[in-house]
């Protein structure tokens, strides 16, 4: 068998020339170039405490993507999504916080990963009159820290923050609730003040919410329920201006504050003084 032999030979990928006279690529500039872990995990903190944080983030970015195996790359996740929360940039801190739980769910820093999720919904709530997914994705968020990490550090602040999306999310449904009352629609109204007392009894809409439930339930001729609801605001805000209209209203009609036991406020009530 005839071989043939190899004519070509090696063809270097720089400052050659190619057919036509033309210049080869220099193909090396295309290759990143590839700092140490711990040089550019350093340099992202440098950033981020001289408050340069777009620049910290791609420092850390750089570390995950060239050192992906790299205990820098566990570290620079993590922070990266902080630089993203400091940044205003929620949505790329969550998707972060999210992947670094789901990588590395038992490290040290996960919990702290889980606080960032929380803080960057935290930082979305809006105003009552809008829309409170973002006080319910907070909620939830921290709910998860307390349960999955009790002795947090981060805990006492995550507590408190569940407190004023509960709150936020308490005054959502007041607010409804008052529009249909102001239009009659009581059903609809009455079913917006029982969430308040029953899922959000901590908050401070509670009492207003027993109010109402007062005022609608006795313009449904419910005068049981509204006696009820009195006596429940009585007992836990007796000094209440809320109780004195509620305690006129039923006077009006020739009734008083009395509570019905088998009553869902009753029951709800009961929850509301912690017994």
């Amino acid at each position: 068998m005839l071989v043939l032999p190899v004519l070509l030979a090696p063809v270097a990928l720089s400052g050659c020339m190619g057919f036509g006279g033309e210049k080869d690529l220099d193909l090396s500039t295309y290759v990143e170039e590839t700092d140490p872990a711990d040089k550019l995990y350093n340099e992202g903190l440098a950033n981020m405490n001289a408050g340069r944080m777009g620049e910290a983030i791609k420092k850390f970015e750089a570390v995950d993507r060239q050192h992906p195996y790299s205990e820098f790359a566990r570290k620079s996740l993590v922070m990266g999504a902080f630089a993203n929360y400091r940044q205003g940039n929620y949505d790329e801190a969550i998707s972060g916080a999210k992947r670094y739980i789901s990588l590395y769910p038992t490290s040290p820093d996960a919990a702290y990963a889980q606080y960032i999720i929380g803080l960057s919904w935290y930082r979305q709530i809006r105003d009552v009159t809008q829309d409170q997914k973002e006080a319910r994705r907070t909620v939830e968020a921290m709910d998860e820290l307390v349960q999955r990490w009790p002795d947090s550090e981060y805990v006492e602040d995550a507590k408190a923050k569940m407190r004023f999306a509960r709150d936020q999310l308490a005054g959502k449904e007041m607010q409804v609730g008052r529009y249909y009352l102001e239009r009659r629609e009581y059903i609809a109204a009455m079913k917006r003040f029982r969430v308040v007392v029953e899922t959000y009894s901590s908050t401070r809409h509670v009492e207003e919410a027993l109010a109402r439930l007062v005022e609608g339930y006795y313009a449904m001729g419910l005068t049981s329920e509204a006696q009820t609801a009195a006596a429940v605001l009585g007992h836990n805000y007796p000094d209440s201006q809320w109780y004195k209209d509620s305690y006129a209203l039923l006077q009006k009609g020739g009734l008083e504050p009395r509570e019905n036991t088998g009553s869902w406020i009753s029951k709800a009530g009961r929850a509301i003084i912690g017994t």
